[in-house]
């Protein structure tokens, strides 16, 4: 199996996902993508890649639109998330959902979360699904300095997951949560490779 990873994605932050699919002879190529971080490279893909190489050169990103109907957007954690659904880099992100929507391309955004535990004070549970985010409790609203609350407009786990559902039923791409353990094997899955979850 080859996935087409998006060259924008920083490799140092993707390790555990890149060793998953060493361990199990997944080869990934990086290219600049369209729309999403991984799809999988089916044969319509292959065949963009080998008819520019034949070229001389490099595939550009709007040469894969058409090639691929299933793609993941990844997120680092829930902070990332709230940057791109609450925060400056929402325009960016609701136009990749618009693309992918115009291209009929399902995109899944996969959002990475740590297992449950104790931040700054405060029990976190791991997120394992878009219904439990209401449940999720922001480290910065929690930063105090001489008594003082930092950040009390800092977005809350139920305005995060209100956004997203407004965003599922709109564009029709669709959140899903897992740990960063887990999330290279969550990605075929969702790709398709394994079984596809809808």
């Amino acid at each position: 199996m080859v996935i087409l990873e998006d060259q924008a994605q920083k490799m140092d932050k993707h390790k555990l996902k890149n060793l998953y699919w060493q361990k199990n002879g997944i080869d990934v190529i990086r290219m600049t993508l369209p729309v999403g971080d991984y799809i999988i490279g089916n044969e319509k893909v292959m065949d963009v890649i080998a008819r520019k190489k034949m070229r001389g050169i490099a595939p550009k990103k709007m040469d894969f639109i058409g090639t691929y109907d299933v793609c993941v957007d990844s997120k680092f954690d829930i902070q990332e998330l709230i940057s791109d659904i609450c925060g400056k880099q929402h325009d960016r992100f609701r136009d990749e959902c618009i693309l992918a929507q115009n291209n009929g391309i399902k995109l899944y955004i996969l959002v990475e979360n740590k297992k449950a535990a104790i931040t700054k004070d405060i029990w976190n549970p791991t997120i394992r699904d878009l219904s439990e985010l209401h449940t999720w409790k922001n480290p910065r609203l929690f930063i105090r300095r001489s008594g003082k609350q930092l950040y009390p407009s800092a977005t809350r786990g139920i305005t995060l997951q209100k956004a997203c559902y407004t965003m599922q039923k709109k564009y029709g791409c669709r959140f899903v949560f897992t740990t960063p353990e887990e999330s290279g094997a969550k990605i075929i899955e969702l790709l398709g490779g394994e079984k596809n979850v809808d």
